[in-house]
């Protein structure tokens, strides 16, 4: 039986929720961890849902954060390039649609700066929507939640009236830290207290409400 979500607007993250980079990440990753001596594995675990410079923190903690963030502006550059096995993921054309159609209130929350997410999007064949919180508008990647409360903020709307859509351990948290409620998508989603999870967007249903509100059919 599908779990009934009422919201007034919907904060969307990108890589993995609606867009399947993972063939570029790991391209990526993989690189970087063979260049400094990292199991790729361990690294990719972590580098999910975040800025690169929040993953580079986490592995290196006594490097200066100078040189994360002169790597996070590398890769941004190679991602930005490489969009080679970049493709929608199941369900996010129709599920855009439909919620682009019946007017609901919506945002695109991601990590990705926003020249990446651009290119992303139109590689994977994807509108690219009105209103978006990118890596350059944050001070704190995930899983800090300020990205989804300045979505919510942008679109004038509680964050409790809020519904994101993650893939990730840290984006779920981010989404739960603002007090949002939160479908997980995908493998990566399950086990990180999202309040539904569903294989992909073609497990979701939208059904705009009178007063700019919709329901989500989920499962």
């Amino acid at each position: 039986m599908a779990t009934v979500l009422k919201a007034r607007a919907l904060l969307l993250d990108m890589d993995g929720t609606l867009v399947n980079s993972d063939a570029v990440v790991e391209r990526i990753w993989r690189r970087w961890a063979a260049e400094h001596g990292f199991d790729a594995e361990e690294v990719l675990a972590v580098a999910h849902g975040r800025q690169a410079h929040a993953t580079l923190a986490e592995l290196l903690p006594e490097r200066p954060m100078a040189e994360n963030y002169a790597d996070n502006a590398r890769m941004l550059a190679e991602e930005t390039v490489d969009v080679e096995g970049v493709v929608a993921v199941p369900g996010a054309g129709r599920f855009l649609e439909a919620i682009v159609e019946g007017g609901v209130a919506h945002a695109l929350v991601t990590s990705a700066d926003l020249a990446l997410s651009k290119a992303r999007m139109g590689a994977a064949g994807l509108e690219y929507p009105a209103v978006r919180v990118t890596a350059e508008n944050v001070g704190a990647s995930k899983p800090d939640p300020e990205g989804f409360l300045k979505g919510a903020a942008e679109l004038g709307v509680d964050p409790a009236d809020c519904v994101v859509f993650e893939d990730s351990g840290a984006g779920i948290a981010a989404g739960c830290s603002a007090g949002m409620r939160v479908v997980g998508v995908g493998p990566r989603a399950h086990g990180h207290g999202a309040t539904v999870c569903v294989a992909d967007l073609s497990a979701v249903r939208v059904e705009v409400l009178g007063g700019g509100g919709v329901a989500l059919y989920v499962g």
